[in-house]
């Protein structure tokens, strides 16, 4: 089993809980695929593997959502020109930023081949318009809220904005 199941299988939810993921279950499938942090091979296993792991996960009742928060190139480097200036945003740089900008076309690449490879009937993506934090964090919430079960849920305060919420 490839090192990056292992990981996340000590991190899956027991009956009743929730478990929520930031990008690092696809990283092999972007970020380390652009910089060269895996082999060619280790991502090739992991694309090859990913939709069956998903399966099985879905299978034994484990709910899965994915959402992409994807910003233009423009909005990122507006953010990472402000997190350079405000000292307590300054902790989220890291050298990788600086460098995903040159890459970006490279990691717009990596982006689509992995949303069109990985999503599956069972478990598809939902891409979100983020460049504007505050209404795509808003229309998450509200898109993730109307997909899961829970007591005295009301529907119609549950408003996604077609143009941030993209199936």
């Amino acid at each position: 089993m490839s090192g990056t199941f292992r990981g996340m299988l000590r991190k899956l939810p027991s009956a009743g809980e929730t478990v929520l993921f930031n990008r690092s279950w696809y990283n092999r499938a972007g970020a380390k695929r652009v910089m060269g942090f895996c082999t060619d091979e280790q991502y090739k296993l992991f694309m090859a593997t990913v939709n069956d792991f998903e399966s099985l996960l879905i299978k034994s009742n484990i709910q899965i959502i994915k959402y992409y928060l994807d910003i233009s190139k423009e909005e990122q480097a507006k953010r990472l020109k402000d997190r350079e200036k405000d000292p307590l945003k300054q902790w989220k740089i890291s050298p990788i930023d600086q460098k995903a900008q040159k890459m970006w076309n490279a990691y717009s690449e990596a982006r689509n081949d992995m949303l069109k490879k990985t999503s599956s009937e069972a478990a598809p993506w939902t891409v979100v318009n983020a460049n504007d934090k505050k209404l795509a964090h808003l229309n998450l919430i509200a898109d993730l809220l109307s997909r899961v079960n829970y007591p005295d849920k009301d529907r119609k305060i549950l408003k996604i904005d077609p143009k941030i919420v993209l199936s």
